[in-house]
């Protein structure tokens, strides 16, 4: 059995790579996209189109609610559920994106937390919804400041599952976090894609065009209601928003789309490239040879 990760940087050609490497091999793609895993904005996710769909069976594409919970603890369980379902097929199945957390949870595992009671939960939501962010923020300073350094503030998911397992355990969340890595009864074959910089850039703002050409500002405003949701904070929509509510001009949410999407591509590359066991490749090479 033998799981095939395709990564890289936004707007490298993934998707196409991906595909391309599964027909050849007759065998499943399993998205590894944190956004894309969402139903309702396939534009502003650049989620593979109902062609692309129809060439290869992918899965966790649109197959959970915008204010559904989801994290990559959870993305792990579900993933692994499923791939002995797709080697009963196919001994190879292709893991594709660029959500770095969703590939390392797969391939590493995450260690398993307690499940968090319904009072617990209920409280933190209430606290959120009366107090805010900054106040859950606070407490987590106090419960786990470890965890408080480096933890993305501004992401409300991540801040509010850390106060929980920190209520619902009375210990420090990074306390339990003990780093070791889960063995994996497959192999894996990791594959990361570049270009450089200035045509990964340049093909970054052509996808941008695209994307507004394709019905970006329609999708926002069909989802502008529901921007306080977790999931729709990211990069294409955050920006329209802001333009929808008069706090940016049309113009400049598009640039900033397309500077705000350049700024996340080195952050993957940052990270993908800590990686010792991914081979790194030019987008049109041919991957068959270096799959099998």
């Amino acid at each position: 059995m033998k799981l095939i990760v395709i990564t890289g940087p936004t707007a490298v050609g993934k998707t196409t790579a991906a595909i391309a490497l599964a027909e050849r091999l007759h065998c499943h793609i399993v998205n590894a996209d944190s956004r894309q895993v969402y139903r309702g904005m396939p534009i502003a996710t650049a989620a593979p189109t109902a062609a692309e769909l129809a060439r290869v069976p992918h899965h966790l594409v649109g197959t959970k609610e915008l204010d559904q919970p989801y994290n990559a603890w959870l993305y792990e369980q579900d993933v692994m559920a499923l791939l002995p379902h797709l080697w009963a097929q196919s001994d190879t199945v292709v893991l594709c994106g660029g959500s770095m957390m969703y590939v390392d949870a797969v391939c590493n595992g995450i260690d398993d937390m307690p499940d968090i009671s319904p009072e617990v939960r209920q409280a933190v939501k209430q606290q959120l919804a009366e107090q805010g962010l900054p106040c859950l923020v606070a407490e987590l300073e106090r419960l786990d400041p470890t965890l408080a350094a480096t933890i993305d503030r501004h992401n409300t998911v991540r801040v509010c599952h850390a106060v929980e397992v920190c209520r619902q355990t009375g210990l420090p969340y990074s306390t339990l976090r003990t780093g070791q890595r889960k063995p994996r009864p497959f192999e894996i074959v990791k594959i990361g894609l570049n270009l450089d910089r200035a045509e990964l850039y340049d093909r970054i703002n052509r996808r941008v065009d695209a994307m507004v050409a394709s019905g970006l500002e329609d999708e926002a405003r069909r989802l502008w209601p529901l921007r306080h949701l977790n999931a729709l904070n990211t990069v294409g929509l955050k920006e329209m928003f802001a333009y929808l509510d008069g706090t940016m001009d049309r113009d400049t949410a598009i640039e900033r789309i397309k500077k705000n999407t350049r700024v996340y591509a080195k952050k993957q590359l940052t990270w993908l490239r800590r990686d010792p066991d991914i081979q790194w490749h030019h987008p049109d090479d041919e991957l068959i040879a270096y799959s099998l």
